[in-house]
């Protein structure tokens, strides 16, 4: 992180951009632009004629048990445990509670994952959230959905929640830490939008326009403090085409076209479309799937969890969604988004050349899997 950190200082260096280290807030509107005020050491005053805001998000708290960062722990908190608990809780089971629950079990913490919501990973594509499940739950990861969280208390010997699981009994989980990752909120706190009249929404986001325009002239918002998903790799896209608009360019960002990946073990990558997704709007579509079980590579591996899965539309084969579980997944989807991006069908995917032995030719099967049409499986 460090180096990351300092290659980052490097780049600004190098691309002569200046860096004033503290909190910023607006103060005013001037003419011709706005005054910033940096709160560090020294305090400073800035005017600027553009001001693109990316102050992120913060972990959202369960009502009457905020963060500690000791025994009730955000992602951050999360990340800086000294040692490995015995026993750790964690509530959400989105991506976060879980790339934090399984890293933590995997280092031999008893884990358990308390989720509010009846289906396990309600926004992935059903069958890989169903695969999911069932690998997490083989790696001694104990998952409970459907529960209703009531207290939360903390003493020398942990962590005590309490909550009604999905059958209506009352329950008690004792752990000596507990994550809890039931979301993020814009962080808007602090930024004295009220001082120039920038428009916030109900959850406390910047509003903007389809091109990160706010309210304001010349004030633009990106990333996790504005709507969509909030990853990192779309708060940068934004951020570059919001730099080419000032520019005076034309700066796009495809929304249909950005991955999305859990970095547990398997990891779980996806762009596009589910099918739950696809049935609901009532559109005609093909699937095609490949196991990384007949996959070279992945048994040389030793991993040979998960699959890769197409769907294409019935009609025209166009590419509509890509769902990987499975090793690297997070690096194979990215074929998939340059497909998307082209709108390429599936048989164009499966009639490019891939290398063997490696972990793509599941990938191709996959699109050859559409039509029927797999060569190894």
């Amino acid at each position: 992180m460090k180096q990351n950190n300092d290659g980052i200082l490097y780049l600004f260096k190098k691309n002569k951009v200046a860096f004033f280290h503290g909190r910023g807030s607006f103060a005013r509107a001037v003419d011709g632009g706005y005054e910033i005020a940096v709160k560090g050491a020294p305090n400073e005053t800035l005017a600027a004629k553009h001001v693109i805001v990316a102050t992120g998000s913060n972990a959202r708290a369960l009502p009457g048990a905020a963060f500690d960062e000791a025994q009730i722990l955000s992602n951050d908190g999360a990340l800086r445990i000294a040692a490995v608990p015995k026993r750790l809780g964690v509530v959400g089971s989105g991506v976060i509670g879980l790339e934090m629950g399984s890293v933590w079990r995997r280092l031999g913490a008893d884990v358990t994952v308390l989720e509010a919501l009846p289906d396990f990973l309600g926004a992935v594509d059903a069958g890989v959230a169903k695969e999911a499940f069932k690998a997490f739950t083989k790696q001694g990861l104990k998952i409970q959905l459907g529960v209703k969280i009531g207290t939360v208390k903390t003493g020398k010997a942990g962590v005590g929640v309490s909550y009604t699981d999905a059958k209506g009994a009352e329950q008690t989980l004792e752990v000596d830490k507990l994550i809890v990752s039931i979301g993020r909120v814009p962080n808007t706190t602090g930024l004295n939008a009220q001082a120039v009249g920038l428009a916030l929404d109900e959850r406390g986001a910047i509003v903007v326009d389809a091109e990160c325009r706010t309210n304001l002239a010349n004030v633009w918002a990106v990333g996790d403090v504005v709507r969509g998903p909030m990853l990192a790799h779309k708060a940068e896209e934004e951020g570059v085409a919001v730099a080419e608009r000032i520019a005076g360019q034309h700066g796009h960002v495809n929304f249909n076209t950005i991955p999305w990946v859990i970095y547990t073990s398997p990891e779980i990558a996806w762009v596009g479309q589910t099918e739950q997704q696809l049935k609901a709007e009532g559109r005609a579509y093909k699937a095609g799937q490949f196991p990384f079980l007949a996959n070279g590579r992945a048994r040389a591996l030793g991993d040979t969890t998960g699959f890769v899965k197409f769907l294409a539309d019935a009609a025209t084969d166009e590419i509509l969604g890509v769902h990987i579980i499975g090793p690297l997944a997070s690096e194979l989807i990215a074929e998939a988004v340059v497909a998307m991006e082209f709108k390429a069908s599936a048989e164009d995917i499966a009639r490019i050349c891939h290398a063997h032995p490696s972990l793509s030719e599941a990938t191709k099967e996959a699109a050859l899997a559409v039509d029927k049409r797999t060569l190894n499986f």
